[in-house]
């Protein structure tokens, strides 16, 4: 692991809903105040849509110096799009192992920010610096993610990933629970925003639950997504006559 904990820097009395967005989402001012936690290599952030879980990862890759559009850390500024508030405020506690890659020039830092909706221009760009061994426009988005996730995703360093699961079927999503087992198991950190059960089934990640009540800890057994995964692929109807028109 590179970070122990995640914290935004503000002057004493700023960053509470008053202030506007991003303080009025429940889970980035509980940030504000308390910081957030990492205690395993893996952490999913998982939530209903607007929740802010996005909201959280863009900030934490922004906060490591990696281009808020997608990319790596090379990439910082690559893009025109400019530092949310947040990321410009995120700051971090390293561990022993990663103090040098945080605290010292962005030059040292590694790793990749995935979004889904950016990903395949994100990837090119590595083709383009001959970091990964075919374009993805010649495969599938899936298999893109895939192949970025095989060769470039090999290093010690910070992988954040956005719903990478949008691109994926069963059979891929299986084979991305691997790869970040693998990754997190050589010393590197991966936190992946996510709806999906079968990414945070992954043993020994770290499963925080962002929502109203802002962010908590929680097992995945205990998360709404597997609870209804459960129940629709049970019986789909029970779910289906509420959206279906007789």
């Amino acid at each position: 692991m590179l970070i122990e904990r995640a914290y935004v820097d503000l002057p004493e009395g700023e960053g509470t809903a008053e202030d506007g967005w991003p303080w009025t989402v429940p889970c980035v001012r509980q940030l504000a105040e308390e910081g957030l936690t990492f205690r395993a290599p893996v952490t999913f952030l998982v939530g209903e849509n607007g929740s802010g879980k996005s909201t959280l990862a863009e900030a934490l890759a922004e906060g490591f110096g990696l281009d808020s559009y997608g990319g790596s850390a090379g990439y910082k500024y690559a893009s025109s799009r400019e530092s949310s508030l947040l990321g410009g405020l995120m700051r971090f506690d390293p561990t022993r192992e990663g103090r040098a890659m945080v605290r010292g020039p962005r030059t040292r830092r590694r790793g990749f920010f995935l979004r889904a909706e950016t990903a395949l221009e994100a990837l090119g760009g590595e083709w383009g610096a001959r970091k990964l061994s075919q374009h993805p426009d010649a495969m599938s988005h899936g298999e893109g993610f895939l192949l970025a996730f095989r060769e470039r995703f090999s290093q010690r360093g910070l992988y954040v990933l956005d719903e990478p699961e949008a691109a994926l079927s069963f059979s891929s999503c299986l084979e991305l629970v691997g790869l970040m087992d693998e990754l997190g198991s050589c010393g590197a950190q991966i936190i992946c925003a996510t709806h999906s059960p079968l990414l945070t089934a992954l043993p020994g990640a770290e499963i925080v639950e962002v929502g109203e009540h802002g962010m908590r800890s929680a097992k995945w057994a205990e998360l709404g997504l597997v609870d209804h995964w459960r129940r629709y692929l049970s019986d789909p109807r029970a779910y289906l006559r509420h959206v279906l028109t007789e």
